[in-house]
């Protein structure tokens, strides 16, 4: 894939870039190297300080940064501006937080004297150099939601973004040096795939964070294991979103609406699978589809916008062939399920919402990357997180129920890393962000994810 600005509205490429050849990737290499031997012995008022910089000029670059996010990855412009807003947000979340996140920890005394020690404690120190592969969705934010609590735990980072986002990775690496950090501590790597190998190979670099696809994480896993190095991966979602009995339907059913369009549907953590119990099953999806209906696709610098274009020709053609294979099985296209007419430039395709969904279809089992909605119709709490659990992903979930005991029992039971209960899955920088089965493993965010690149070292006195 060629690193260039593919404008998702309109198909044409406004701007190439050439990759680093092997002699600019080693001088990168080498400065991060030599970022970290300093940066390590930074205190956190200093990191605090550059952090807290990063955050007010990102503030003041929302506007034109949103603009280069909508016209690259087509969002919406008010999503991009939020966007923005939430990554400055999380700057500073971190560096208010972080020196107490990693503060030392203290055994109990008595476990220490029967340690023959005088005293003890844990410290967390800084990995080294983190690579980071980071996909195109939401460009600013995945990579600030890696990168500020790896910079404040005294770590550089090294940016391998999605291809097709050149000019908003090549804006992040201008905020941290306009902040006041060493150039070496945040790098973008204008590379291709094929350059991941070479890089996480090689003994400057102590570890490597993935948000992305199945495949993709399966590729720097296996690289990063032969070389026995950390990872976090982020990886693919499936969500569902539990709706029975007791809930509030019309809630439901509007929050059921963003959760499936926010970023054209294009986010792992979207809700995908719509799990209804039969009672209320008729009542959700009259308002649903409606609420589905209701949105305006377009042009994503149209203030009035609601659902931009998918991100490139290829995502908006292969969710057409899940729609269509799921149709010619027997679904219903209740709403939607075409390219929407009078936009014939772009990557567009209509809110759909699909039902008499089976499991021999392509769209029972793969991630809908984009505005489309399966819907489910179950008869129990039981049935419910059957449907709910038969994926193979993991990442959040989402459960609207007034019942005290059906909400401990999903709690409980959902194979997921997050259990949202009358509401939407979002990620909010105090609350760890992560998956299991094929969503991947470790966490992002919190003081989970801080410590995900810190190496926790023992300190023990002898008496």
């Amino acid at each position: 894939m060629p690193i260039a600005t593919v404008n998702p509205a309109t198909g044409e490429t406004e701007r190439t870039f050439e990759p680093l050849g092997a002699h600019e990737i080693e001088e990168c290499l080498a400065r991060a190297a030599a970022a970290f031997d300093h940066f390590r012995t930074t205190p956190f008022t200093e990191r605090a300080a550059l952090l807290r910089r990063a955050a007010d000029l990102l503030d003041e670059d929302t506007e034109d940064i949103a603009r280069t996010i909508t016209t690259e990855m087509g969002k919406p412009l008010a999503a991009a501006r939020a966007e923005a807003g939430k990554c400055a947000k999380t700057m500073r979340w971190y560096a208010e937080h972080a020196e107490g996140l990693l503060a030392d920890e203290h055994p109990d005394e008595g476990d220490v004297r029967d340690s023959g020690g005088a005293r003890a404690f844990v410290r967390y120190r800084p990995l080294g150099v983190v690579l980071a592969v980071m996909p195109w969705n939401f460009p600013l934010w995945q990579v600030v939601r890696f990168a500020a609590p790896a910079l404040m735990a005294g770590n550089v980072g090294l940016l391998k973004h999605a291809s097709n986002v050149p000019q908003t990775a090549l804006y992040l690496a201008d905020l941290f040096r306009r902040a006041g950090y060493d150039e070496g501590c945040f790098q973008t790597l204008l590379v291709g795939s094929g350059a991941i190998e070479d890089i996480l190979r090689d003994e400057r670099v102590a570890a490597a964070t993935l948000t992305g696809s199945e495949g993709a994480g399966r590729s720097v896993a296996a690289i990063a294991g032969d070389e026995i190095k950390k990872t976090v991966l982020e990886l693919g979602g499936s969500d569902p979103f539990v709706v029975l009995p007791s809930a509030d339907v019309d809630a439901a059913a509007r929050t059921a609406v963003t959760a499936r369009v926010q970023n054209a549907g294009q986010s792992c953590i979207a809700a995908k699978r719509f799990i209804v119990h039969e009672e209320v099953y008729e009542a959700f999806l009259e308002r649903f589809a409606a609420g589905m209906r209701e949105l305006t696709v377009g042009d994503p610098t149209d203030e009035g916008t609601d659902v931009g274009p998918l991100s490139s020709e290829q995502g908006r053609d292969d969710l057409e062939e899940l729609v269509d294979d799921a149709v010619r099985g027997g679904a219903t296209a209740v709403c939607g399920g075409q390219r929407p007419k009078g936009l014939d430039r772009g990557f567009y395709y209509e809110p759909t919402v699909l039902t008499g969904i089976t499991t021999g279809m392509r769209v029972h089992r793969e991630e809908t990357f984009g505005p489309v909605a399966t819907v489910y119709r179950v008869a129990d709490l039981d049935e419910a997180l059957a449907v709910a659990n038969d994926t193979s992903f993991g990442l959040s979930s989402n459960v609207w129920t007034r019942d005290e005991a059906e909400q401990e029992r999903c709690v409980r039971d959902l194979q997921a890393g997050g259990v949202y209960l009358n509401g939407m899955t979002a990620s909010h920088p105090a609350f760890p962000f992560g998956g299991v089965k094929r969503s991947g493993y470790g966490r992002e965010l919190s003081g989970h994810g801080i410590k995900e690149f810190c190496n926790t070292t023992t300190v023990w006195h002898g008496a």
